[in-house]
């Protein structure tokens, strides 16, 4: 933003004088002297800025930053002074103007410093609100910087630049993207080309009424160049702006929600691979081995093998085809009436369609809903009942479970339980995988809790 301000301070030095072309004589120097000491001054900035100030920052020596700084102010003062006097001009004011300058970059620093204590989070949910206003505050201290240096190294044309140029392009560039941009990128192509028209007329009307006052047939004409301008230079290097900002923030949003997809899926698989399961089921094969011949534990250990395998590979990939995602919830059900199928106070229905189920579905999505209500609608005393239904219809999965609830669970049940996950993480998968294609509906009275899902697979 300064090197932008520096350039534009120079161009209208040099403008506003009459034999800016020609290097000699008193307007030659003058005109020299407007190139070197804004020069001299924006070299002084740079050095402490982009240079002095982030070396601190790396290695906290306040003593560099404020001998190399000092040292830097009055080489720039003395070099700029220098100049004043060979070319001719007064440097009365040029003292005064190095004071400001430095009021106002320490200001400007304290500014930021206050906003960001107060609108950083985690005082605020995000940055963006501080990043506004920080830019906002900024451009205050540069009309506050021009003011300053107004019949020192700068006139009044810089100012009026960057108080009514400047933002009257912010304005088209803001009209362009809000109204203009995103209404072709939705393709209503017919109510973009109806903004354009507006803001072309906009902008000759202004300047119409402009010439009208002042009786001046030129302004008008130069209306016609600036709306000329705003239409076939600002508004389509705009629109390029924002086709790069749209790819950059896409390619953001994507990388995001792969990263929060591998977090959720490695917290899944840490949940699952947890000793309370092993145990269990090691515990039950074990028990088999026991009161039955070898052929029905070799068979549990077998299943269990899958499900092991399962977690550590086919976990870990984007997509696997749904018939994998469903001979897992077979090895699981299988394994879980192993343990609970001769309690006598259980009853278990289970349907399993799937010879419609074809296509790809996100790994360890079904069995979460299935696990949830074997860990909760299993008592010990009182009638229990688990019912799930599975099938595949026109391209969708859709699965339901009922089970039981109970209000008396003992406390190392509760204890249990709390061990396993909940429905949380697979919503949130659902949600970043799935966000239009998903049905999730979950009931619970006194009795039963009942859970819908359907996805769609194509």
């Amino acid at each position: 933003m300064m090197t932008i301000t520096f350039v534009c301070i120079i161009l209208f030095n040099l403008i506003s004088q009459s034999n800016y072309l020609r290097w000699t004589g008193p307007s030659g120097f003058k005109s020299m002297a407007n190139v070197f000491i804004p020069s001299v001054i924006f070299a002084g900035f740079y050095i402490i800025h982009m240079k002095l100030v982030p070396a601190y920052f790396k290695n906290q020596n306040v003593w560099a930053l404020v001998g190399y700084s000092l040292l830097t102010l009055l080489g720039s003062f003395g070099l700029s002074a220098l100049i004043s006097v060979a070319f001719g001009i007064t440097a009365g004011n040029l003292f005064f103007l190095f004071i400001g300058i430095i009021v106002l970059y320490i200001s400007y620093h304290l500014a930021c410093f206050v906003i960001r204590e107060m609108l950083t989070p985690p005082r605020l949910q995000d940055f963006l609100f501080y990043n506004q206003l920080r830019l906002l505050l900024a451009y205050v201290f540069l009309i506050l910087f021009l003011v300053l240096a107004q019949r020192t190294i700068t006139n009044e044309v810089a100012l009026v630049f960057f108080i009514l140029i400047v933002p009257s392009i912010l304005i088209v560039i803001g009209f362009n993207y809000f109204l203009i941009f995103r209404n072709r990128q939705k393709g209503k192509t017919k109510k973009a080309n109806w903004y354009l028209a507006l803001l072309m007329g906009i902008i000759l009307m202004i300047f119409f009424v402009i010439a009208a006052e002042n009786n001046e047939e030129f302004i008008f004409l130069i209306g016609m160049m600036i709306a000329a301008v705003a239409g076939l230079i600002v508004i389509p290097m705009s629109n390029m702006i924002f086709k790069k900002y749209e790819s950059f923030t896409g390619t953001i949003t994507n990388l995001t929600t792969q990263v929060n997809q591998g977090n959720a899926s490695m917290d899944f698989l840490r949940s699952q691979i947890n000793p309370h399961f092993l145990f269990n089921a090691l515990n039950t094969l074990y028990a088999s081995s026991l009161m039955e011949n070898a052929e029905k534990t070799s068979d549990g250990i077998q299943k269990l093998g899958d499900m092991m395998r399962f977690m550590l590979h086919e976990n870990q990939m984007s997509k696997i085809p749904v018939s994998r995602e469903i001979t897992y919830l077979r090895n699981y059900l299988d394994l879980q009436m192993l343990r609970f199928g001769a309690q006598k106070n259980l009853e278990v229905d289970i349907q399993i369609n799937e010879n419609q189920c074809s296509g790809e579905i996100a790994p360890m999505l079904i069995i979460p809903f299935v696990e949830n209500a074997f860990k909760h609608g299993i008592s010990s005393k009182e009638k229990s009942w688990i019912k799930i239904n599975l099938r595949c219809i026109a391209g969708s999965l859709h699965l339901d479970v009922v089970n039981s609830v109970h209000a008396d669970k003992s406390k190392s049940e509760k204890d249990r339980e709390e061990s396993g996950i909940g429905l949380d993480n697979v919503k949130k998968r659902l949600e970043l995988t799935y966000a239009d294609k998903h049905e999730l509906s979950i009931v619970s009275n006194d009795t039963d809790f009942f859970v819908h899902f359907s996805i769609q697979l194509r």
